[in-house]
């Protein structure tokens, strides 16, 4: 597993900076086609709270919207008609916080978050070069969000943000119902991730070096036995109270690094990048998507052909498994509204298309790609091993081989 770490070639910032800048100094040869945003929503209150310890107050105060996070838009299905069920989100509605609030809600900072990428994308695409229109067009502009509350708001918000609510129609949010969606790994729709996944994540609280470090915070946090946590639990609930300035059990900052090291150890375990299905389970429907968008945009065969920007609403656990696939993940957890951008260019003469990937505003440099601006065919080789189309992934899907839920 080291070597997929080890093996992005992530740049130096002053490597980036100068073949950017010596890109820029060209760029009028090629002309910017098509901008595609995954990004993970704002901060939230967490899913659970860590058993047995000192409870912070998730008061309903901390989820106000901005009176700048407001638009008229509207939640559909793909095929614009009415929101689907949702059962993830009715899920969370079941349990409620100290303080008032339900898990998993997008807060006042998550939604400030979403507002500052929007305002972000804003001073690139529109500011700095004219690429999108100032005010908000659906011919533009596509929007799709996992179908919970704190992704549709963050989509919200960032749109808000990148068009400063200026909007002559409203915007459409798209969604799903849970068994067909792309934008995470989907336990609910893939009966053979959903096995593989009960396994890995069964498995992952009780690897030695994981379980011994897990038992000593508990001791040390001085919580039950029989309580069922794990680190990825315990990292969420402590990033959402340091993020909101809200007060942590004092032990745990003498923890916190390794809270960290052992929730990215677990989910790599969960996912593990060394195993080609896995990730093609993971996100295989979703690159092979962003590249078919890519693809329809050169071809001129999409049925939007004025479409410029397509936005992702989703998780960490669906940008983990890209920037896993991508072979440029660095073990670290994607922070709450963190993106992943891929543009893409066209030189005007030859009409050769090239891909730039950006994680957090940082250009990257993908493993087998000869630069930052990549050449299409080579990102599609790049992705070639986890890409994979809507059958070929139902078929592997239902193909559990023999393989039992533990």
């Amino acid at each position: 597993m080291k070597k997929l770490w080890t093996k992005a070639g992530v740049l130096s910032s002053a490597s980036i900076a100068f073949c950017s800048m010596l890109w820029s100094q060209k760029n009028s040869l090629y002309e910017l086609k098509l901008v595609q945003v995954l990004f993970r929503h704002g901060a939230r209150t967490p899913l659970k709270s860590i058993p047995d310890v000192l409870e912070a107050q998730w008061v309903p105060t901390l989820l106000e919207p901005p009176a700048h996070t407001h638009i008229n838009y509207v939640v559909t299905d793909l095929n614009g008609g009415p929101r689907p069920a949702a059962p993830v989100e009715d899920s969370y509605r079941r349990n409620t916080l100290t303080g008032g609030t339900y898990p998993g809600q997008l807060t006042t900072v998550g939604m400030q978050q979403l507002y500052e990428l929007g305002k972000r994308l804003r001073r690139k695409y529109i500011e700095e070069i004219p690429f999108l229109s100032p005010t908000f067009s659906p011919a533009e502009v596509y929007v799709r969000s996992t179908n919970i509350v704190r992704t549709i708001e963050s989509a919200k918000c960032l749109i808000a943000g990148l068009f400063q609510q200026k909007q002559k129609d409203i915007v459409h949010i798209l969604t799903t119902e849970a068994e067909s969606e792309i934008l995470y790994p989907n336990y609910h729709g893939c009966k053979l991730l959903k096995i593989v996944g009960s396994h890995r994540w069964a498995e992952s609280s009780t690897l030695p070096d994981i379980a011994a470090d897990l038992q000593s915070i508990q001791e040390a946090l001085g919580i039950a036995a029989h309580q069922n946590v794990d680190f990825i639990l315990i990292r969420d609930d402590m990033v959402a109270r340091e993020t909101h300035g809200l007060p942590c059990p004092s032990v745990l900052s003498t923890w916190r690094n390794k809270v960290e090291q052992r929730a990215v150890d677990m989910i790599c375990h969960v996912f593990e990048p060394s195993k080609r299905e896995n990730l093609q389970l993971c996100v295989g429907l979703l690159l092979h998507t962003l590249l078919t968008n890519f693809e329809e945009k050169l071809q001129g065969t999409s049925s939007e052909s004025n479409r410029k920007l397509l936005l992702y609403s989703a998780h960490d656990t669906t940008l983990m498994p890209c920037l896993m696939a991508l072979g440029i993940f660095d073990k670290t957890w994607p922070p709450y509204a963190a993106d992943i951008t891929l543009e893409l260019y066209q030189h005007r003469q030859t009409s050769e298309a090239f891909v730039k990937l950006s994680y957090i505003g940082q250009d990257q440099l993908i493993p087998g790609c000869s630069g930052v601006y990549c050449p299409l065919r080579e990102f599609k080789q790049a992705l070639s091993a986890y890409t994979l189309s809507s059958d070929t992934y139902q078929s592997l899907c239902n193909s559990t081989g023999g393989v039992t839920e533990p």
